[in-house]
């Protein structure tokens, strides 16, 4: 028997029940406890759901099609670990060391892997015939191949050279990762957040990036040979200009325009228009603002005014709508993914006796928003995308949702 079958040991359910609680005690600081080592253990496909996990050592053990959706695995150590067709949806793997780790076909869909460690790594086994030898997973060390992470959040994660073949980063959070030499040929990144992440020498060949963000972003020293960067959003502008005017001034006379119920100023017309340079919209007053297919990502617009608004196809990702007055606000096909709408009025408004027009987010994206507490009763949410969206006491009476 070869050094890299041998191994791997098994571990028998009430052994393991023990190793478990024990770690459990050792993680509340009891006594009796014992960080769990579970190293170069056959846990293949076990059922593992929303286990707690945190800071274990599972070095080199084999949990290929393990079902550990919901699992808490912070700071745990899966050096050279065998997670192939792995579920971890919703798992926490924050700080987790998964250097060399095999993630071919896992599905880490919502999971939480901010700052965890995904560079190229190898176990060496001493075998008596061949001296050293490399564990390999079937698939390969460091492998994340036609592994889904959609809406995953790998903010600060070191990926580098880490192979991704295919892989499905969907809106996911890949703020200041680190990419250089990864190899992302055929991977889709559409609405994945990447401001600031080190891509030198990554091959984005045949990739999709449409919609996603690449702010501080140097796509110089990658590969981006038939990559899809439609939509894609760069680095803000420092300043605006519509017809020849600044868009501040345009603003204002918008504001002005609402304040004075039309004695003074002039409503805007600002279609495609990014907003970034301003910062923020915080309490302003602009009700009626025609701007479809604008940018405000990232912005604060907390108590903004936009009743009767038409930002329909606008990219309002990550942006802070608190309390925002959005009543007969047209978002149909907006950007509103991680957006924060706690409070806000998304209701009808009256535009004459008996007469209303209704907030209308058709097809707009909301995965991952926030709804809590805001008042959207007989808001038009026709084929929107409400993914992991917060709806604690939302205000939905009367609201078109398809079930």
């Amino acid at each position: 028997m070869s050094a890299v079958a041998s191994i791997f040991r098994s571990i028998d359910p009430d052994r393991l029940r023990q190793a478990l609680d024990k770690h459990r005690r050792y993680l509340s600081g009891r006594t009796g406890g014992q960080r769990a080592n579970l190293s170069y253990l056959e846990l293949s496909h076990l059922k593992l759901e929303r286990i707690d996990l945190r800071e274990a050592d599972l070095t080199g053990a084999r949990l290929n099609g393990a079902l550990m959706a919901g699992a808490n695995l912070g700071a745990a150590v899966l050096f050279g670990a065998d997670l192939r067709d792995i579920d971890l949806r919703k798992a926490n793997l924050a700080k987790a060391d998964l250097r060399g780790a095999s993630l071919r076909g896992a599905n880490l869909a919502d999971a939480n892997l901010a700052g965890c460690d995904l560079r190229e790594g190898r176990i060496a086994l001493q075998d008596r015939t061949e001296g050293f030898r490399f564990l390999d997973h079937a698939g390969g060390a460091g492998e994340l191949s036609f592994a889904v992470l959609s809406g995953a959040n790998l903010a600060g994660a070191q990926m580098t050279n880490a192979n991704a073949l295919a892989t499905d980063f969907t809106d996911a959070n890949l703020t200041g990762v680190s990419l250089g030499g990864a190899r992302l040929i055929k991977a889709r990144l559409d609405g994945a957040d990447l401001t600031g992440a080190d891509i030198a020498g990554a091959d984005l060949s045949g990739a999709s990036l449409r919609r996603a963000v690449l702010v501080r972003v140097d796509l110089s020293f990658a590969t981006v040979e038939g990559a899809d960067l439609r939509e894609a959003l760069h680095t803000a502008p420092a300043v605006v200009y519509v017809d020849d005017q600044p868009l501040a001034d345009l603003l204002n006379g918008h504001e002005a325009y609402c304040v004075s119920g039309g004695v003074s100023g002039r409503a805007a017309r600002l279609d495609g228009v990014d907003f970034r340079a301003l910062r923020h919209l915080k309490r302003r007053k602009l009700s009626g603002l025609h701007a479809p297919g604008a940018v405000f990502f990232g912005m604060d617009l907390e108590g903004v005014q936009l009743q009767g608004a038409d930002l329909s196809r606008s990219d309002l990702r990550g942006v802070n709508l608190r309390g925002a007055d959005l009543r007969g606000t047209k978002l149909i096909d907006a950007q509103l993914g991680r957006a924060n709408l706690r409070g806000a009025q998304l209701g009808s408004l009256e535009i004459g006796p008996g007469r209303f027009v209704r907030a209308d987010l058709s097809r707009a994206n909301l995965r991952h928003a926030d709804l809590r507490a805001a008042h959207a009763r007989r808001a038009r949410f026709l084929g929107a995308d409400l993914h992991e969206a917060r709806l604690e006491l939302c205000d939905l009476t009367g609201a078109e949702l398809e079930v």
